[in-house]
């Protein structure tokens, strides 16, 4: 297993550690419950160097991550932020990621771990076909590149003690260039995966130890935590954010999946499926992904059947939980058109029961 900067500290702290694509990742550390509510009413911080990092550069780039990716590519400036996906050629999503403007002619392409080899390759096929020198002007950062989220309410306060130019000001989805805890060219952005506010860290490999110490100090007066992953995924689940192979995959489209507000058939935006997914918008999917919360006792888990009342199957749960800040069972699933709008009654097969459940506004969790 590969490990990141920060996998000696997880040891050293006694976290529960298990395989994440194909990374020795802490999984829980003092409890899913407890980690979870410090992220939501302090501040946690989170070992995501296991992200990878892919670099767009020079004259193309613009055209090449405008075409890869469905958000409209145009409507981003210098020290901007967009959520996206790359749509696969046959109507699904090869992987949501996130895309950073640093000017013009350099953009920085930040995917999901698990899918660091797949997007390599669909990038780079792409790339050639467009005329971009691979391993220049696409070029692979992954294992060059550690990365923490700091998140919660309480987190930029107590990055703002590292770093002397202000960050607590700064909107959702932006990043600085800035120098912290001594360690200069430091991407910091205001994103991240729990809905509680924050930042991501980007530094490279070598200075990982230094900014774990500097972090852990600054935030320790304001009671700041390591978090597993266990708990970052039902922090995401309460917020209604996909998880790629869970929510989204290849087979479904960012139309069925509740992404349209990220696909964006704007002119000049002719990226991959565009006329696919268009055509899907006006006719209206078939299914469609929504958040439930259970009515009956009893916590929804992904691959589990969704019935209508007479026991007939209308779809699946892709995830599910007991959510720690809300006290109650959720989940998000594809359901049959028909059975999408607020409030419809859909029941949960779990072992043997049909429990009742209904169909909700995302996010479920609201700061």
């Amino acid at each position: 297993m590969k490990r990141t900067a920060f996998t000696s500290f997880h040891e050293e702290l006694g976290a529960k550690m298990a395989e994440f694509a194909g990374y020795n990742m802490p999984i829980e550390y003092t409890g899913i419950k407890d980690e979870h509510m410090c992220v939501r009413e302090k501040l946690g911080v989170f070992d995501v160097s296991h992200m990878g990092e892919f670099w767009v550069k020079g004259p193309k780039a613009f055209s090449f991550v405008q075409k890869l990716t469905t958000n409209d590519v145009a409507a981003l400036t210098d020290g901007k932020i967009q959520y996206s996906c790359f749509p696969n050629g046959k109507g699904g999503i090869v992987d949501d990621l996130l895309v950073y403007c640093i000017d013009s002619e350099t953009y920085l392409l930040v995917v999901n771990a698990a899918n660091i080899d797949k997007d390599w390759a669909w990038c780079c096929k792409n790339a050639e076909e467009m005329g971009l020198e691979v391993g220049k002007e696409l070029y692979n950062a992954s294992d060059e590149i550690c990365q923490l989220a700091v998140q919660g309410p309480l987190a930029l306060k107590a990055m703002q003690k590292l770093i002397d130019v202000p960050v607590e000001d700064m909107e959702y989805y932006t990043f600085k260039k800035v120098n912290m805890a001594g360690i200069e060219n430091v991407i910091f952005s205001t994103t991240g995966y729990t809905g509680s506010g924050g930042c991501e860290i980007y530094v490279a490999n070598e200075d990982g130890e230094k900014l774990w110490n500097a972090v852990m100090e600054a935030g320790k007066e304001f009671g700041i935590q390591p978090i597993g992953l266990a708990a970052r995924d039902t922090l995401r689940l309460e917020v209604g954010f996909c998880l790629y192979g869970n929510d989204i995959d290849d087979n479904h489209t960012p139309i069925e999946a509740g992404l349209g507000w990220i696909t964006k058939f704007v002119d000049g935006n002719d990226f991959i499926d565009r006329e696919f997914f268009e055509k899907q918008k006006a006719d209206k999917p078939t299914r469609f992904l929504k958040g439930f919360e259970m009515i009956d006792r009893g916590i929804p888990r992904h691959g589990y059947i969704i019935e209508d009342a007479d026991g007939n199957e209308i779809g699946e749960v892709t995830s599910g939980t007991s959510a720690p800040a809300l006290g109650k069972s959720i989940g998000m699933g594809y359901v049959k058109s028909g059975f999408h709008k607020l409030d419809t009654e859909i029941f949960i097969r779990v072992r043997n029961k049909a429990l009742k459940a209904k169909i909700v506004k995302i996010p479920f969790y609201k700061n």
